[in-house]
């Protein structure tokens, strides 16, 4: 009879899991607040829950007037999808990084690619806008969610897997957010996601340990 792998035990795995959640506060602390977000606009009447949406979005007009709050507001709900299909890719990518870099790192990364990117994005908004391609009414457009700190997070992953892993993750993730281009066209989201990936990626200085040199992960980035 065959033998199960020991990293494959459901006791194993589980004390796995333990240590991944002990390690990683911010992103269990991030995945609750998501999870009462995500309660609380199941109950909201459709009306309730644009006008919510509309004033937590990093759109033009709301960076104009308060971009602080917005840009705070907008990480405290997800953009599509389910809190459970949210819940795994933090499992797989903010969680093994904030483990590996710890909390104000991977903090500092998941930030800065979500303020940077949507910056980038909105500002290509303005320069079609002033230019006369894009419709005023795009200034006012739905922008908010977790997928910029997302990206970001998954570029700098990068630099935490082994040597002979790095590129071919690297041009799977570039691929990924390359699609909407080619399905979608160039729109501010898109550029937003790749900007992100993009931060991530240039984030290896904040990889490097400070004291003792830390082995690199092991198979898939979780």
């Amino acid at each position: 009879m065959p033998t199960v792998p020991d990293a494959l035990r459901p006791r194993r795995l589980a004390a796995e899991l333990v240590d991944l959640v002990r390690h990683a506060p911010g992103t269990m602390v991030w995945l609750a607040i998501l999870a009462l977000t995500a309660i609380t606009t199941s109950r909201m009447s459709p009306a309730h829950l644009e006008r919510m949406l509309g004033h937590r979005s990093t759109n033009l007009a709301n960076l104009a007037h308060n971009p602080l709050r917005v840009l705070i507001t907008s990480l405290m709900v997800f953009d599509g999808g389910t809190w459970f299909g949210y819940a795994v890719l933090f499992l797989v990518f903010h969680a093994p990084v904030e483990r590996r870099l710890g909390t104000r790192r991977w903090l500092t990364i998941a930030l800065g690619a979500h303020v940077l990117a949507t910056y980038v994005s909105q500002g290509f908004v303005a320069v079609g806008i002033k230019a006369g391609w894009a419709s005023p009414v795009v200034a006012r457009a739905l922008d908010y969610g977790v997928s910029y700190s997302l990206a970001g997070v998954q570029g700098v992953a990068t630099y935490l897997l082994p040597h002979r892993w790095r590129w071919p993750y690297a041009a799977v993730m570039c691929a990924v957010y390359l699609v909407p281009f080619g399905v979608e066209g160039i729109t501010f989201t898109s550029i937003g996601h790749l900007t992100a990936l993009a931060i991530g990626f240039c984030c290896v200085r904040l990889t490097r340990p400070r004291h003792v040199t830390e082995p690199p992960m092991t198979g898939a980035v979780a």
